[in-house]
Order: structure tokens, then C-alpha cells, then sequence
């Protein structure tokens, strides 16, 4: 199997997990944060949205330089645009990959603020970390937003705590 089909395997599952999450969401309370020092709610829906771009990012430039780069988020305000970032994100690393050979992932990329450089990575290695395990950390720290807002959190690797609770309820009312 080439490196791309693996990628793209594990991409489209773990996506299935974000938008189980995503969907979640009360964009009502974009702006609730559980600390001061925590990214507001709608802040972090929208990375989780957005992460897999990073994927799309990496193959089709060799490197971005966060000192020019024209950032400005636009927080979605409604579940569907949440839902249709993410899609959007997903196909376009999905549509990269898939037009990627082994050899690309080999070449480097570097991430730049200005003249200092961050890291200078082998595009495999910055995909991993920067756009699979980041998106990862980030849709984790979002499931505990929504466990302190008291919203049932759905199962990504099997059913939560959540999903058990549903299962004996309605088997309690079955009977």
C-alpha cells in the first residue's frame, strides 16, 4: 500500500469522530471559554474544522511563513457551516493525498516566522504531527469543553460513557 492510501484511510475514519463532535456544538457558545486562559468554544470548533487543510497546505507548498501569512478566521455561527468547514477541509487533503506520491511526503517543508525558522520537516513528519496529532489533541480538548457544558460526548473509538448510558436507558424503558 503507498503512504497516501494509508493516510487517506486513517484521514476519512478520524473525520467520521470529528464530526460526531462537531455536531455537538452549541454555536451559541462561541464565545464560552472554561478558563481564562482557554480558546473560546467557537475558536476551537473552528481549528478542529479547519486542521485538516493543514494536510492540503503541506503537500501543495514548501513552506509557510507565519509573518506574511493573511490569517482571519471566520467563526462559523451555525452547525452546517461548522460541518461544511470540515468537509471542505477533509476533500481537499483527501483530493492532495491522492495526487501525492511516496516521494513527496519525503520532501521538506519549513515552517517560518520571518527569518526565524521553526522547524524544517520531512512534509510526512509535518502532517503527522501538525495536522493528524494536532487535530487530535484539539478534538479532545473540545470533547471537554462540551463534558463541562454538560453535553453528551459520542464515542470515537467505541461507544462513551455517554453512548453506554443511552444503551441502558433504552433498554430499561424496553422492559
Amino acid at each position: 500500500m503507498s503512504m497516501n492510501q494509508g493516510l487517506i484511510a486513517e484521514l476519512k475514519m478520524e473525520a467520521a469522530s470529528t464530526k460526531k463532535i462537531l455536531e455537538r456544538v452549541p454555536t451559541d457558545k462561541n464565545d464560552w471559554k472554561p478558563h481564562a486562559k482557554s480558546m473560546k468554544m467557537g475558536s476551537l470548533a473552528n481549528h478542529v474544522a479547519e486542521l485538516p487543510g493543514w494536510i492540503a497546505m503541506t503537500l501543495t507548498t514548501d513552506e509557510l511563513d507565519l509573518g506574511t501569512m493573511d490569517y482571519k478566521p471566520t467563526i462559523p455561527t451555525s452547525t452546517e457551516e461548522l460541518l461544511a468547514k470540515l468537509d471542505e477541509n477533509v476533500n481537499k487533503a483527501v483530493a492532495a493525498m491522492e495526487n501525492a506520491s511516496d516521494e513527496d511526503f519525503g520532501k521538506m517543508w519549513t515552517l517560518r516566522n520571518g527569518a526565524h525558522i521553526m522547524f524544517t520537516l520531512p512534509k510526512i513528519a509535518v502532517i503527522r504531527s501538525m495536522a493528524f496529532s494536532h487535530h487530535y489533541h484539539h478534538r479532545g480538548q473540545l470533547s471537554v469543553y462540551l463534558r463541562l457544558l454538560d453535553i453528551p460526548i459520542p464515542g470515537m473509538y467505541g461507544p462513551s460513557y455517554d453512548d453506554m448510558n443511552v444503551v441502558k436507558e433504552e433498554v430499561a424503558s424496553a422492559n
